[in-house]
């Protein structure tokens, strides 16, 4: 796989992005429990609104997320394939920081409605 130009300059930067994005924040927190299998992890997934996460998009997010050393994938030589994902000692570390920023947001989410309130009454007025 090739380095990108933004890769080379800022890794740190991509990582935060792949620990940060819509599915990564879904797929880490869901994994702090427990292991799950690709579909009980995108059934997981789903139950925090919106329409889900495509098979696509949560094979590319899972890729990412173990090519950062942040996940395991324990393909078991059986009939039909199981596949097992899990957290890395990185990735439990990685998870439990982005938790906190979930947790944080849900018990702050009054005062930022209030700000942005604030924020678009102040802006109507001018």
């Amino acid at each position: 796989m090739a380095v990108s130009d933004g890769e080379a300059l800022c890794p740190y930067r991509l990582v935060l992005e792949h620990v940060t994005s819509r599915w990564g924040v879904l797929v880490l927190i869901e994994l702090l429990d427990r292991p799950h299998r690709f579909s009980e992890l995108r059934r997981a997934i789903s139950h925090y609104g919106g329409r889900g996460v495509s098979e696509k998009m949560l094979t590319q997010t899972l890729q990412t997320l173990e090519r950062d050393g942040l996940l395991h994938r324990d393909a078991k030589p059986v009939i039909p394939p199981r596949v097992d994902y899990s957290l890395t000692g990185l990735g439990r570390e990685a998870a439990e920081q982005v938790r906190a920023l979930a947790q944080w947001t849900h018990q702050r989410m009054d005062d930022v409605e209030q700000a942005r309130r604030a924020y678009d009454e102040a802006r109507a007025a001018s």
